[in-house]
């Protein structure tokens, strides 16, 4: 049984919410603003669609897939303008895009879901192996970064550890949205540990070059082997 349609205003940007995900935004434009308002007067939510560069707003296909936002804060500045932070919730895709009297775009959508095709008995290694990686990925590059900031948590359930890995890793907006609009944990998390696989012999190589020359070409070991001589 199909989830029934219904109607949300949206906001396309050129960039991919991720369920889970936090997103700051800076609107300043009179339609947005206006879009704000209504959401903090209601259900402070609002649906975040990514629109590729060239496709008008309006243009939005049938099935394209987005992702609710849930406002957890928003700071008015006095020429208007706000800040705002939202977080991913469910997922949606478009139906048909509306005609009304809002400034902004409203669209009706049904509720996106994955397929149930693996149990979380038969995602477990594959999920461990991703876990892994995106550790090994992201120690590396806060070795070349010289950051110290421990790594984020990630969530243990499939579908949002390959969300959460998804919006943390850098991948362009295209490779972003085929995430979120594939109905498979499995095939997300397959796809996240070949890119991550594929990161991984670079970005560690890079790691200990760099830290190598930080220490002008000596091992963390030749310290001591200089003392005992």
């Amino acid at each position: 049984m199909r989830a029934p349609s219904r109607r949300i205003p949206l906001f396309p940007l050129p960039l991919v919410l991720f369920p889970g995900a936090p997103l700051p935004l800076h609107i300043f434009e009179p339609r947005y603003r206006q879009l704000l308002t209504d959401c903090m007067s209601g259900d402070q939510r609002f649906g975040i669609v990514f629109r590729p560069e060239g496709v008008p707003e309006r243009e939005l296909p049938p099935g394209h897939v987005g992702c609710v936002a849930r406002v957890e804060s928003a700071e008015t500045l006095p020429d208007g303008r706000s800040n705002v932070l939202v977080v991913g919730e469910r997922r949606f895709e478009i139906e048909r895009m509306l005609t009304g009297a809002a400034p902004y775009h409203e669209a009706m959508v049904r509720d996106f879901d994955d397929a149930d095709d693996a149990t979380a008995e038969d995602l477990a290694p594959l999920g461990a192996r991703v876990r892994d990686l995106f550790a090994r990925v992201g120690r590396a590059a806060r070795t070349l970064a010289d950051e110290r900031e421990a790594l984020p948590e990630l969530p243990d359930e499939a579908a949002a550890l390959s969300f959460a890995v998804a919006a943390l890793i850098d991948l362009d907006a295209a490779r972003r949205q085929r995430l979120l609009a594939s109905r498979s944990p499995a095939g997300r998390l397959r796809d996240l540990e070949a890119i991550l696989g594929g990161a991984l012999g670079t970005l560690e190589l890079r790691a200990a070059v760099h830290t190598r020359a930080k220490g002008n070409g000596h091992g963390p070991h030749d310290d001591d082997d200089d003392d005992e001589t």
